[in-house]
């Protein structure tokens, strides 16, 4: 039976895994990779709760009060239900004692959200395919998202860990 600390747990780790996905889109940035747009994520957002779901552009749609706050608040939400995802697949027991590869390929198939949702309802096309370069993207997708598989485990193991020398969690 799940109790409300294995919700915690849930979040925390997903909380944890998305800001460890952030630090490497934060590193790309500054090496000159162009990352994300939070506030293209809240703007798309924002036209669902209008009743829009697919743009031709959402950089060249509407833009929302508060988008990029929207956007942002998104991703996390998001990395936390893709936590939950992967304890629903592998079971609470996971959580008290991570292994990376189930992280990892949960982190790694998170990577359909973008390509399979996203983009197309963005207007970027299936797998960034109306993009100047959709296997690059692609392939740029497929490593954030599984940054944030090691960052799901990284983030459990760290909370196992905590749990283990008598902290808070678990």
């Amino acid at each position: 039976m799940t109790n409300m600390q294995d919700i915690v747990n849930v979040a925390l780790i997903g909380i944890g895994a998305t800001v460890i996905m952030d630090v490497w889109l934060t590193f790309l940035k500054k090496m000159g990779v162009q990352t994300l747009n939070f506030a293209f994520i809240g703007r798309w957002v924002g036209h669902l709760f209008c009743g829009k779901f697919a743009h031709t552009s959402i950089g060249k749609s509407q833009p929302i009060p508060g988008e990029l706050t929207l956007g942002w608040i998104t991703h996390y939400a998001t990395g936390i239900a893709f936590a939950g995802l992967l304890v629903a697949i592998y079971g609470i027991g996971w959580t008290r004692a991570p292994s990376l590869v189930p992280a990892v390929l949960v982190g790694m198939s998170t990577v359909v959200a973008p390509l399979f949702v996203m983009q197309p309802a963005m207007g970027s096309g299936f797998a960034a395919s109306k993009t100047p370069t959709p296997l690059k993207n692609c392939i740029r997708s497929a490593v954030n998202h599984t940054i944030f598989g090691l960052g799901l485990y990284l983030s459990a193991a760290l909370i196992a860990w905590m749990g283990d020398e008598g902290g808070v969690f678990l």
